[in-house]
């Protein structure tokens, strides 16, 4: 990823709509918290954390977590460790720098889609890693046609279908396996957005919103998020969410 990208990804990631939504998403597919005290703290690892915007958000709602986190750029894992106070550790998802079988969650978002990853191999380590049992949470970037600016500074190469993300993720052995589109109801903004800055030829999609728009999209993936728990999904969106059991 380069670095600049990087900086303005470190600058809104704690307020911007997209990524407070992502992190919402994220948090509803996790377990509840662990109680009673004495039961040990599920250890949830944020594989390619970049500058640690989730391990802040989950230190802070969820203290039951014992958080982790692996970046590749020692410049960004450092940038996380102090943000989140989780132990952060620089290293690639191609050979993580773990025990087998030491994590109960692994949660990685948007990071299979990078050209510096090998997708099966980081597969392979995410098994590895988890616990029998152990749940897998992703996040991708939806539809190969939709690759902006942002796209090309963080070095993304693929984008996925639903359906794509789900056969790769059960090839690697994982057990039952979900996937659904999100940031659905916005898609066609979306769309229509990337049409536009394309034309423009605009330098990233990263960016702070007036406040009147961040709140309003952000209330639209919430209602999108009551939607769903309500069996209400729409069989496309800007991004692709897996969840997945080590069996």
């Amino acid at each position: 990823m380069e670095r600049t990208e990087y900086r303005r990804m470190a600058a809104v990631e704690d307020g911007m709509w997209w990524f407070r939504a992502l992190r919402a998403g994220l948090s509803g597919h996790l377990p509840p918290g662990r109680l009673p005290a004495h039961l040990p703290a599920l250890r949830l690892l944020d594989a390619g954390c970049g500058t640690g915007g989730l391990l802040r958000h989950l230190a802070q709602e969820r203290p039951d977590l014992d958080l982790h986190g692996l970046e590749y750029d020692p410049e960004a894992a450092q940038i996380a460790a102090t943000k989140s106070g989780a132990r952060v550790t620089s290293g690639s998802v191609n050979a993580m720098p773990f025990p087998d079988a030491s994590f109960d969650i692994i949660v990685s978002t948007d990071v299979l889609c990078h050209a510096g990853v090998d997708e099966s191999s980081a597969l392979a380590e995410f098994r590895r890693c988890l616990k029998p049992g152990g749940l897998l949470l992703l996040n991708l970037p939806a539809y190969q046609w939709m690759a902006s600016a942002h796209d090309r500074h963080v070095h993304n190469v693929r984008r996925y279908t639903a359906g794509q993300a789900r056969q790769r993720v059960a090839a690697a052995g994982f057990g039952p396996v979900q996937s659904g589109y999100w940031n659905s109801l916005l898609f066609p903004l979306m769309l229509l957005h990337r049409l536009l800055a394309a034309r423009q030829k605009q330098d990233s999609d990263v960016s702070f919103f007036p406040p009147w728009q961040d709140r309003l999209f952000f209330t639209v993936t919430a209602v999108e998020r009551r939607m769903a728990r309500h069996g209400l999904i729409l069989p496309f969106g800007g991004s692709v969410w897996i969840s997945a059991t080590r069996p």
